[in-house]
């Protein structure tokens, strides 16, 4: 479906040269005449952008643009302005506008900021639906996600948060692992009940079986009173065991105990402890590898793994790089009371291309340095860490020296369209060029 413009220009001829301009890129293009008909016209709804003057009589610009951000809050408004008034259009940005542009109108630079705005725009957009949509059907609005495989993944929690059943966690660290299990606890009919966590790596194993399932009295050196293990507290409700894969071959003994008779004895005691708990444990390990090794028992892994849930690595759902950016941006600007109104598409699209090797957890702090960092409203490539920038051979290009100027153009833009994956619209992007000086060039190399 095409984006629907509206125009606000009191001018006849900027008005109607805006529309040939944007309707040859695309869109679908409306036209107001004053302030009061395009206010009119977009508290009708189904506008996706608008492009206004500043200075206009009955209702100016910048009066028309307060009326439509207070309705409409995701609605991209670009200022017209003339020399004289680039100060009103810097304080209307200020007020929620999301660029300008001076007269005379660059049509090419009108064009890619009007295609960056409807991008931006979309995918706050899609945030915010995705986002409602968690709330009212999942409850759990801190995963994020819309690739495929995060569907599934959702699917599971849905199905599988209401059961008894006990669940396997799988995934990379940093992937998501304990935000998944908390889902499937605040989802299930245990949700009022005690939620325990346990981190099994971060503990010794002298201290874990003690942490696990409690202690008497005097049973070791420095027991100097009697104390309720994790599974006692957790009682009636559930048990989160983070890398189960870490515990010992005579810890995995009890805990395969306390699944399959649900009792167990404190360290030291005699009398058997009954309880009623559902385990959720995560692992970035493949058991069956440790199975085969002897580290990891295999009737344990039976109990464990009723019901497995494999959480993708940040690099194989790129798709949910933007929502979680966006997510992520909001989150820390109100944290630290900075104004950052969204990312630019060339430092989302790097975003996306670098590998995250710790994953969603390395991403949200990225995100918080550069949120910190940054004295910009949008972040730009240039707030990026170097290292997420850095491009190996593939993504780079030599130019012969002694070349001339118009067929290195040509390899520079036949490059970026091959790297884009023929996307003329993110290649116009990245070459800062318009779509149409795009296609010009295309149609001379032979490519039109």
């Amino acid at each position: 479906m095409k984006a629907k413009l509206l125009i606000v220009d009191d001018e006849k001829h900027i008005r109607e040269g805006l529309e040939k301009a944007l309707t040859s890129d695309g869109y679908d293009v409306e036209l107001a005449s004053d302030g009061k008909q395009g206010l009119e016209r977009i508290e009708e709804g189904d506008i996706d952008l608008v492009i206004t003057d500043l200075k206009m009589p009955s209702i100016s610009g910048e009066e028309l643009m307060k009326e439509a951000v207070d309705r409409f809050p995701y609605l991209p408004i670009i200022i017209l302005t003339g020399h004289g008034t680039i100060e009103n259009a810097v304080q209307a940005m200020r007020n929620g506008a999301y660029d300008y542009l001076t007269k005379p109108l660059n049509i090419d630079k009108l064009s890619l900021i009007v295609n960056r705005a409807l991008e931006n725009s979309s995918l706050k957009r899609q945030y915010r639906e995705l986002l409602n949509q968690l709330k009212k059907k999942y409850s759990f609005e801190n995963i994020i996600g819309k690739s495929a495989t995060m569907k599934k993944v959702f699917e599971t929690i849905e199905q599988v948060a209401p059961s008894r059943a006990n669940v396997l966690i799988y995934g990379e660290s940093g992937t998501g692992k304990e935000m998944i299990a908390d889902a499937i606890h605040h989802n299930s009919p245990r949700r009022d009940k005690p939620y325990i966590k346990v981190h099994c790596a971060a503990l010794p194993e002298t201290l874990l079986e003690s942490e696990l399932f409690g202690h008497e009295k005097g049973s070791f050196t420095g027991a100097i009173a009697r104390k309720k293990g994790r599974f006692e507290l957790a009682n009636t409700g559930t048990i989160f065991l983070d890398e189960i894969g870490e515990i010992s071959v005579q810890t995995q003994v009890k805990l395969l105990r306390v699944i399959q008779e649900r009792e167990f004895e404190r360290v030291g005691g005699e009398e058997p402890i009954k309880v009623d708990v559902r385990i959720i444990s995560a692992t970035n390990k493949e058991l069956k590898e440790e199975i085969e090794k002897g580290s990891f028992r295999e009737d344990l892994y039976y109990r464990l793994d009723v019901v497995s849930i494999h959480v993708p690595p940040l690099r194989e759902r790129t798709d949910d790089i933007p929502l979680m950016v966006h997510k992520f941006i909001e989150e820390f600007a109100s944290e630290n009371n900075k104004e950052i109104e969204g990312i630019t598409n060339g430092a989302l699209q790097a975003l996306m291309s670098y590998k995250w090797p710790g994953n969603v957890r390395e991403l949200r702090n990225v995100i918080e340095s550069i949120v910190v960092l940054t004295k910009s409203k949008v972040i730009n490539e240039q707030d990026l860490p170097s290292y997420i920038l850095a491009k190996d051979e593939k993504s780079s290009i030599k130019i012969p020296a002694g070349i001339d100027l118009a067929e290195a153009e040509k390899r520079i833009i036949l490059f970026t369209l091959d790297n884009t994956g023929g996307n003329k619209t993110k290649a116009s992007e990245i070459l800062n060029i318009g779509r149409k000086t795009l296609h010009r060039k295309l149609a001379e190399y032979g490519f039109g």
